[in-house]
């Protein structure tokens, strides 16, 4: 997903995405798209504020695609990201086993809450955290990637491979 940096001005954040400036990166649809097509359970899990979160995807992915996923934002949890917290609620929550679970994230705090809650990740690098510590991901791209575009292509055939 996005960086959900731009979370921390939820109006300035809306009229970018809104007007294009801040789009989804390359392949986010289309594994979403993958992933509704196999009936594999969905969610945003997030430390910024839900309404924003929602609003983000909804605008960025569609209603339909939106409402596909389930959410877990802002302060449902007490600790936040490196702790697993608001991973192993969201299993909980959904009914899933951990081991079955794969989490595609952008930060090094993100990683680290997913490993800590034993669950596999995917980073997707971005500007804003391509130096920070990955340690124990299983895997490190740029991004998801299109077929044909040239680099690396990510399918959910190779999330579910991480298992």
């Amino acid at each position: 997903l996005p960086q959900t940096r731009w979370l921390s001005a939820p109006l300035l954040a809306q009229e970018l995405i809104g007007s294009g400036v801040v789009p989804l990166r390359p392949g986010v649809l289309r594994v979403v798209d993958e992933a509704i097509a196999a009936e594999v359970p969905l969610a945003v899990c997030s430390t910024s504020n839900e309404a924003a979160v929602r609003t983000l995807v909804e605008t960025l992915m569609g209603p339909e695609r939106s409402a596909r996923f389930s959410f877990f934002c802002g302060d449902v949890v007490p600790r936040k990201k490196p702790q697993p917290d608001v991973y192993n609620l969201a299993a909980q929550e959904m009914g899933l086993d951990k081991s079955e679970c794969v989490v595609i994230e952008d930060s090094g705090i993100g990683n680290q809450a997913a490993k800590s809650a034993g669950m596999a990740c995917l980073v997707t690098k971005s500007t804003y955290t391509e130096e920070e510590d990955f340690s124990g991901a299983d895997r490190i791209v740029s991004e998801l990637g299109e077929p044909g575009g040239g680099g690396e292509c990510v399918m959910l055939a190779d999330l579910r491979a991480l298992l």
